[in-house]
């Protein structure tokens, strides 16, 4: 049974003042120049480039997608000229001239899984217009690219049966398909680069490194298909130091039996990357996944204190700890992107975004 007091403030006219204080609290002023939310209008028929552009009005990930759209068209705006001259710029870095010249070092960095999707296609137009300026990538992301001159791969199913394809000689990667004949053939065309490697070695005392390497596949496959092949002709270098994690380590662990004494030195390869952000004046970092490539080139970057750009694309939660999952504010904490830099991370899956990214940024012309 209720009390008296418990009826009389139910039968009460006026509204409770705690119950009036708690939903109707007046509001702060919203910051000045704050977006209004607002959609696409479908009304106004189908304009796609439209559509992406009110991506930054819509909220949620469609926000962060247009956020990723203005930060990579503002490191690909980036000139010198735009900054002060100071007492530290010498020479030429004075002239106006030439600082109109000089831009913001783009990294992109991409896994294995990318190159073996239909992005690889994507990532060569970058490469191919010398749209980025130092790619990073996993032995798969290598290698998946030459073997894809040889033969092709296949769309499946997530539901394939793993035993069913092994007894078949066929290895799925998520809903592709790629038959393990495209592998020896692989091996067929690499062995006898890999001797060559070694003569050069021994006879003119080449240090091969990973990018060397690559940069020496490239030119081998000569094929306009490859990304690499466009690397090679447009002296852009490419960084991989787990090359041994994937199928040119199984050609490099054969190798090593039939014709052993071939050496892949890491070291350059490090002062190489980090010489690329340490002498930049500007540097922006496009990193789709997570995992080696996002450290290594984040790390790279720490060693000038900082990158000035940074979209990170991926689909990893931060709260397992994982340098995959975590945000830009985590990278600004170890000195890997400035604690002013234009940053933002895409929670979404590379495949769907980095196209549409691509469409509105590199190969929009502005």
């Amino acid at each position: 049974m209720s009390s008296s007091s418990d009826n009389r403030q139910d039968s009460s006219a006026e509204i409770p003042a705690i119950a009036s204080a708690a939903v109707l609290t007046v509001s702060s002023q919203v910051p000045e120049g704050s977006k209004l939310i607002r959609g696409y209008d479908f009304d106004n028929g189908v304009d796609y480039n439209a559509l992406l552009k009110s991506y930054a009005t819509t909220g949620f990930q469609a926000a962060s997608f247009g956020a990723a759209v203005e930060i990579i068209n503002s490191m690909r705006a980036w000139r010198l000229s735009d900054e002060p001259i100071t007492d530290d710029d010498h020479n030429e870095n004075r002239d106006i001239e030439y600082r109109k010249t000089v831009k913001c070092k783009i990294f992109l960095g991409y896994t294995s899984n990318l190159v073996s999707s239909g992005i690889r296609e994507t990532i060569k137009y970058l490469v191919k217009n010398k749209m980025v300026d130092v790619v990073v990538s996993t032995a798969g992301g290598i290698e998946e690219d030459f073997i894809k001159c040889l033969a092709p791969t296949y769309l499946g199913k997530f539901s394939n049966k793993g035993r069913e394809l092994r007894s078949k000689g066929l290895n799925r990667i998520g809903n592709l398909i790629v038959p393990n004949d495209n592998y020896c053939k692989f091996e067929e065309w690499l062995m006898p680069i890999l001797d060559q490697l070694l003569l050069e070695q021994k006879r003119d005392g080449i240090v091969w490194t990973p990018s060397k390497l690559i940069h020496r596949l490239g030119k081998e496959i000569d094929h306009p298909d490859s990304i690499y092949y466009w690397a090679y002709k447009n002296d852009i270098p490419v960084y991989s130091p787990a090359i041994t994690d994937g199928s040119l380590g199984d050609m490099l662990y054969f190798h090593s039996f039939r014709n052993p004494g071939l050496v892949i030195d890491l070291v350059q390869d490090i002062r190489g990357v980090n010489g690329q952000a340490v002498y930049a004046k500007k540097t922006g970092m496009i990193i789709l996944g997570g995992g080696l490539v996002k450290h290594h080139i984040c790390n790279a970057n720490l060693m000038r204190n900082g990158a000035d750009f940074a979209v990170f694309v991926n689909t990893a939660q931060e709260f397992d700890g994982s340098d995959a999952g975590a945000r830009p504010d985590e990278a600004v904490s170890w000195g890997k992107i400035k604690p002013d830099a234009k940053s933002v991370k895409v929670y979404a899956e590379a495949s769907l975004i980095f196209p549409l990214l691509v469409a509105q940024t590199f190969a929009a012309g502005n």
